[in-house]
């Protein structure tokens, strides 16, 4: 039961080090250096392929998130996928800072939103702004569910504790994102957990608990939403990630989200 999220948790735990608690994840953060690495290598890209003459939109696209926005358990993950998407469809092009990091909770991406400037700089100057993040956090608390130090009455304490924590760092992460780029001014989309787990029994009602909250979070900030549910054909051996079947299904449905403000819809 709840394999998927279990499995998100160790296979988070290597690159973390072992399971942390909210608030030290909150201190630690996501190390700078992950930042400058990113944008240089998006520099470098760019400057590979810009020539003078073309004269088509040229648009930063940051993309945020945990081991799927990384693209863990295929060859592409669903970022390229969009970026492919947004090349075909509105003829610009596009330079991908992809800050992703394998393992990152929703504190730890809060946390590199209000203290790290080299992606606070990068966000806002994006036409392109993409993110999902949480299903390391359900995926710790499942696992200590399963191992009964949970807490509580029904073992259950450290579920709750993590749907709110979700959720409060959820709004917070939306309110810095546009604190640094307007939806009137760029392309700002979620995929919210990036996909949504195949769960049963006791988690259920919490997995439902968050994505009610991030579609309601997302409609009240006009960011617009895909909650992506895949099947098993759509995830990758690990049974946790997906392959490149999933994350395609990803890129098409934030493709089906159009482009506003900056391009066709």
């Amino acid at each position: 039961m709840a394999a998927v999220l279990v499995g998100l948790a160790a296979c988070s735990s290597g690159s973390e080090q072992g399971e942390q608690r909210a608030g030290e994840s909150a201190r630690q953060g996501p190390a700078p250096q992950e930042t400058t690495a990113a944008l240089e290598r998006a520099a470098t890209t760019e400057g590979e392929t810009e020539t003078t003459t073309d004269s088509r939109a040229r648009w930063d696209y940051v993309a945020l998130g945990d081991s799927l926005a990384v693209g863990v358990g295929a060859n592409r993950g669903y970022v390229d996928r969009y970026t492919e998407h947004l090349r075909s469809d509105t003829g610009a092009r596009i330079r991908v800072v992809n800050l992703g990091l394998s393992g990152q909770t929703s504190s730890q991406l809060l946390y590199a939103l209000r203290n790290d400037s080299s992606m606070r700089r990068a966000i806002g100057g994006a036409e392109v702004v993409t993110f999902n993040i949480g299903i390391n956090d359900l995926g710790h608390a499942s696992s200590s569910y399963e191992n009964g130090t949970c807490g509580g009455l029904q073992n259950e304490r450290c579920l709750r504790a993590a749907v709110e924590e979700v959720e409060g760092n959820w709004d917070a992460t939306i309110e810095e994102i546009l604190s640094l780029r307007s939806t009137e001014e760029a392309i700002i989309r979620t995929a919210g957990l990036g996909y949504t787990p195949r769960v049963d029994g006791v988690f259920e009602p919490y997995l439902a608990d968050v994505n009610r909250h991030i579609a309601a979070s997302a409609a009240d900030n006009r960011i617009p939403y895909a909650e992506v549910r895949l099947g098993g054909d759509g995830m990758s051996s690990d049974g946790v990630h997906p392959n490149d079947e999933g994350y395609r299904v990803i890129a098409d449905r934030l493709r089906e989200l159009g482009y506003e403000p900056l391009g066709p819809h």
